[in-house]
């Protein structure tokens, strides 16, 4: 997702490396030489799959190239690297990173092209998996999800140490959910329309509701950005029907943030959403999994759909204002506004009373039935 606090000067910093250069890139600095690359998809940061021939370690890599805005943070892309390289040692699947040859974790490199760019590069671990937006989701992985989400942020923000933690105070990140009052400067991407009516009085219901609330609310280190893209699952049955996935894979660790807890769980039912037959009934499977390591409190759980309304809100106008920026990408910026919009209406239409009954019953239902 996008890093930064001006999204326009975001969305014009994106790297532009060919194959060959990154190639050459992965050689000079890493030590490595690559036998098959072939570039991934994001939202600003440049990636690229390679495979390495002659390493005694693992052969297959992400060479991740950060935008040259996020790269004048090297203490922020060093704390999202060390939480990696903790919650891997933590059993979490998360992906590490390749030293280059002078023993870091990371390099900054000029772009040759323009001359005047430099790009924090890191060459991460490989993980397996097909992401959730790929399969047909059922309680079984949502409820995994949840799960999945309370316990890194349990971890992260009761055992995570290392000086460069403090970076992850961002006040004024666009993506932090504590900021969707923010999205005043770029609702105008949406023209006249119904949407616009919609994000401007959930902006309106978030200032009145939500943004007194949030010294209620328990701190924590958030991930921020468990989408439906950024978790990988892997089959554990053969079952047709019903089949049953553990999460294999973690990715994009940057829009980390201190939040709260009650935001990461919102962000995960947000983005769980997005593919469902049955978008309403998906924030209770999430829910109960998430409150089977972190209850919410009755006041987390009162902003829960204020929480969900406000992460589509951001998502949904960021990614229009960033693709009247950066036409070329906007295939995959506007990946969640093919079902975002829908859901978000349908969320609206049927009313926060309903929506949270719907929730609360089905994860409350699960304190009587706790999944094996």
């Amino acid at each position: 997702m996008s890093s930064g606090n001006d999204c326009k000067r975001q969305a014009l910093t994106k790297p532009a490396l060919g194959e060959k250069a990154a190639v050459e890139l992965v050689d000079r600095v890493f030590g490595l030489k690559v036998s098959w690359i072939r570039p991934l998809p994001s939202y600003d940061d440049q990636n690229f799959h390679v495979r390495v021939s002659g390493n005694k370690g693992a052969d297959q890599y992400v060479l991740k190239i950060t935008n040259s805005e996020d790269s004048r943070e090297p203490d922020l892309i060093e704390a999202q690297t060390q939480a990696m390289m903790f919650l891997s040692a933590e059993g979490f699947p998360s992906a590490t990173p390749y030293l280059t040859k002078d023993g870091s974790i990371m390099s900054l490199e000029s772009d040759t092209g323009t001359g005047n760019k430099k790009y924090m590069v890191r060459l991460l671990t490989y993980l397996p998996g097909v992401p959730v937006a790929k399969i047909a989701t059922n309680a079984q992985i949502l409820y995994e999800v949840g799960k999945l989400a309370a316990g890194l942020d349990k971890a992260l923000s009761e055992k995570f140490r290392h000086p460069s933690v403090k970076s992850l105070h961002r006040g004024q990140f666009i993506w932090n959910l504590a900021n969707v009052p923010l999205l005043d400067q770029y609702i105008y991407a949406l023209g006249q329309s119904k949407y616009r009516e919609v994000v401007e009085q959930v902006i309106e219901q978030f200032k009145g509701k939500v943004i007194p609330k949030l010294s209620s609310f328990r701190a924590c280190i958030n991930h921020g950005d468990l989408n439906d893209h950024n978790i990988l699952v892997a089959s554990t049955s053969a079952a047709l029907e019903n089949p049953q996935y553990k999460v294999s894979g973690i990715l994009d660790f940057g829009d980390m943030s201190y939040g709260y807890y009650v935001f990461e769980v919102a962000i995960a039912i947000m983005y769980m959403m997005i593919e469902s037959s049955d978008p309403l009934s998906v924030g209770g499977h999430v829910l109960a999994g998430y409150e089977s390591v972190v209850p919410l409190t009755a006041e987390e759980r009162g902003a829960l759909f204020l929480l969900v309304s406000g992460r589509f809100s951001q998502s949904l106008v960021i990614a229009a204002h960033t693709a009247l920026l950066y036409p070329e990408n906007e295939e995959y910026l506007m990946i969640t506004a093919k079902t975002g919009w829908k859901h978000l209406m349908t969320m609206v239409e049927v009313g926060q009373e309903a929506v949270e009954k719907t929730w609360f019953e089905t994860a409350d239902a699960y304190n009587n039935h706790p999944p094996a």
